[in-house]
């Protein structure tokens, strides 16, 4: 290529010296710039021209894998790089999810030699491959020696004792050999091996012995395994199925469904290669391995809104793990069983209609007793399932967030209704009388008042409840948060509510604390830290509002100036003065009296606004809630509830108490044990309090839950009794409306509860809390 350029080059410099003037110096100077384009325009495109030449058009022609491998890679084998960089996305996302996971596991067994296997290093998507009773954790990934060299990134390839890369592809090895070489990396070795028959030189490996328990780490390419714990990443195609499992709930199946269109062409396109994508290989995967974490990509290849390959990220470990910490946390801890994780009424669930046969299952984790044991477990009205189906059973770390069957319900929630709690903790803590014996039933919302209780007073079990499953994505986060991250980095999350660095956290820090739901609904949502994670949610819709009508109104200082005001009286004058005619004017009332805004914004249903509407105008109930928020408590010094409406963030001197360094150190103290309390409930009310044992719960804080309700609902009557049964004699239900006199309460004294009023509005004058926001505060004790 250089000598063809080089000839005219000369031609043009012997020209412009007959040329005279500066024409031929100029004609000279274009010439050697369309030269120079030509060059690195040929440069730019050769990888992509033997991409396309060696993938689409040049005919393979090999009777057997190796050599169609050999055949397909040799030409291209220089341009694998630059051509796979865009096209093999998630295999750093899986890389650091890996070292992660692989922190965690090794911290429990510190002194165990450490062996990485890497099947598959220089080739693209892999096929499946299964080691008996190996116990590893693998994900999956490819490139000439791509995983191996990202990984030191994550996790240094001189903490393992050897590293194997296992290829069948000559022309790749070579130049993965010359990248190690480079690397001065002593402990890797470059093996060319089918990957179904290869032998290491590792103890068990020679003599046909038995391999088990031999290797810690082993990734298969465009794939990745840890002792333990099995990962994938690899293109994918998946149907939508008209009657999915108990398993495929379980583990957020329908969420990897794709079109027909785009199953389609990229089975096709891939057939070309010789590379299978159809869905049974996905399907065996998460069929024989217990699912740790999942997440469905769209790589966005050369054209982003066009060429959208579907790609999956996924960890799991074997069947054979001991899971009886999480089976016991699910089952007698929560009161949890098949029948009631989905968000309809507990029934008797058939056999036949959703859960397989146990020996369909292959290898059981958990073993029944007897033939007897097990005919009964089937019959049973609520049906205990062996082995364990959810991603809740194979976690790493926590058994925080219970499993849940994705239901149509599910997915109409698109993102959390609040990012805040709007109930003062500390006028509950003055009534709870909470102790370290006590058994608590909450409302979820956010979780900022669970934790408050957690750090007041640490009681023993704190179940956390909500049908929406954002709402436990979002506490889910904070507890991860608080046990994975410094304070410095969580304050930035949910104080200031701007984390830019939020994706590396996730994977590298949160993700081995995080469920596979929840992980994925961050992965997705990353984008909420970027600016301001209030903002975001419905209740962000709140804040836009106010935002706006501030900036409009121009108020914008006296906001700051009310939010930094050192005394009752000035903070009273500024509210006076500027803020009220503002809050109050006819504009605002109307949004607060209009429905839909009073659901989207406020996450005030239908029946809550016709109860205090009924009770008086919507210019009254505003009136009455904020008139008396300025003389109660500063803004600046605790009264963070409307601070962070008003400013979009908190700060270091008002914000709630997990929010505050000692509250956030007490929840850390021996290894975060006060986090131990928490059950997340992604299910309705009445369910979870079905599967409870009976006088299982002292203190129930629901909030203003009972305001949703119809007037006569026999589901309120059901639900009363069952919290009447759960809860222990002396056990008390807490609860909050937006009506003084809430029609429901009297249902409670039929059900046999004592029923008192703790506050009750009255005017303008007074506020029964730091925020006000409920006309009354109620009590019902068994």
């Amino acid at each position: 290529m250089l000598i063809g350029l080089v000839f005219p080059v000369n031609s043009m410099i012997s020209l412009a010296y007959e040329l005279k003037g500066v024409s031929g110096w100029s004609l000279l100077a274009g010439g050697a710039a369309v030269a120079f384009l030509v060059f690195l325009s040929y440069r730019v495109l050769e990888p992509y021209a033997k991409f396309i030449w060696h993938s689409f058009i040049a005919p393979i022609g090999a009777a057997d894998q190796r050599g169609r491998l050999e055949k397909f890679y040799k030409g291209q084998a220089n341009a694998y790089d630059t051509t796979r960089r865009g096209l093999l996305r998630g295999r750093m996302t899986m890389l650091n999810l890996g070292a992660a996971h692989l922190r965690e596991m090794q911290a429990s067994d510190p002194g165990g030699r450490l062996v990485w296997v890497d099947i598959g290093g220089g080739t693209g998507p892999s096929s499946l491959i299964r080691f008996n009773n190996v116990k590893t954790l693998t994900f999956v990934s490819p490139l000439i020696g791509f995983n191996i060299e990202s990984m030191e990134r994550f996790f240094p390839i001189s903490n393992f004792d050897a590293v194997y890369l296992v290829d069948l592809c000559e022309p790749l090895l070579d130049i993965a050999r010359k990248r190690f070489a480079r690397r001065g990396w002593n402990n890797v070795h470059v093996i060319c091996a089918d990957a179904s028959s290869f032998v290491l030189p590792e103890p068990g490996w020679s003599n046909g012995r038995e391999a088990k328990g031999s290797l810690s780490f082993v990734t298969l390419s465009y794939s990745l395994s840890m002792k333990g714990i099995f990962g994938v990443v690899d293109f994918y195609t998946a149907g939508r199925s008209s009657s999915q499992t108990l398993h495929e709930r379980a583990i957020g199946g329908s969420g990897k469904e794709c079109g027909w269109i785009s199953r389609w062409f990229w089975q096709i396109w891939f057939d070309f290669d010789h590379v299978s994508l159809g869905p049974q290989r996905r399907d065996y995967l998460e069929y024989k391995f217990g699912t740790i974490k999942s997440y469905n990509g769209r790589n966005r290849f050369v054209l982003p809104f066009i060429v959208r390959i579907p790609y999956y990220i996924w960890l799991g470990r074997c069947r054979t793990a001991d899971v009886s910490r999480f089976v016991h946390a699910f089952e007698v801890e929560s009161g949890n069983t098949i029948g009631n994780t989905t968000p309809h009424a507990l029934k008797a669930i058939k056999a036949q209609d959703d859960i397989p046969e146990f020996e369909d299952l292959g290898e059981s984790a958990v073993q029944l007793s007897s033939p007897s044991s097990r005919k009964a477990a089937r019959e049973a009205v609520v049906i205990d399932v062996s082995p364990p189906l959810s991603t809740f059973h194979y976690a790493i770390r926590n058994p925080w967030r219970l499993p849940y069957y994705e239901q149509k319900i599910h997915k109409e929630f698109r993102s959390f209704i609040y990012a805040f709690t709007w109930e003062d903790p500390e006028e509950d803590m003055k009534h709870l009388n909470l102790g370290p014996d006590d058994s608590m039933f909450v409302i979820t919302s956010a979780g900022d008042n669970a934790l408050h209780y957690a750090i007041a007073a640490q009681p023993k079990r704190i179940h956390c409840v909500d049908v929406n499953p954002c709402q436990g994505h979002l506490f889910e986060l904070k507890l991860a948060g608080i046990q994975g991250l410094t304070y410095a980095e969580f304050f930035s999350m949910f104080g200031e509510g701007c984390q830019p660095a939020f994706r590396h956290l996730l994977d590298a820090k949160l993700s081995p604390l995080l469920s596979s739901l929840c992980y994925q609904f961050w992965r997705i949502n990353s984008h909420m830290f970027h600016k301001s994670f209030y903002m975001s949610g419905y209740s962000g819709w709140a804040l836009r509002l106010a935002q706006w009508i501030f900036r409009i109104a121009g108020v914008q200082e006296d906001v700051r100036l009310m939010c930094e005001a050192g005394s009752i009286p000035e903070q009273e004058r500024i509210w006076r003065e500027a803020i009220r005619p503002v809050f109050l004017n006819p504009i605002v009332v109307a949004l607060l009296k209009n429905p839909i805004f009073c659901w989207n914004a406020l996450g005030v249903p239908m029946n809550q606004r016709k109860m205090f509407l009924d009770e008086g105008s919507a210019f009254d109930f505003v009136k009455d809630t904020f008139d008396p928020i300025p003389s109660t408590a500063l803004l600046r010094d605790g009264a963070y509830h409307y601070l962070l409406p008003l400013l979009g963030k908190y700060t270091h001197s008002s914000c709630p108490a997990y929010l505050t360094r000692e509250g956030f150190n007490s929840l850390r103290e021996d290894e975060c044990k006060a986090l131990d309390a928490f059950r997340l409930h992604t299910d309705s009310i009445i369910n979870v309090l079905r599967g409870l044992p009976e006088e299982s719960i002292t203190r129930a804080v629901i909030m203003d839950h009972l305001d949703w309700f119809t007037p006569g609902s026999a589901d309120l009557d059901d639900e009363i009794a069952n919290f009447f049964r759960v809860c222990s004699k002396g056990g008390f239900v807490l609860l909050r409306s937006a009506a003084k006199n809430p029609w429901y309460m009297q249902n409670f004294s039929k059900a046999g509860f004592k029923v008192s009023c703790i506050s009750v509005r009255s005017g303008n004058k007074v506020a029964i809390d730091r925020v006000n926001m409920y006309a009354s505060f109620w009590k019902a004790e068994k």
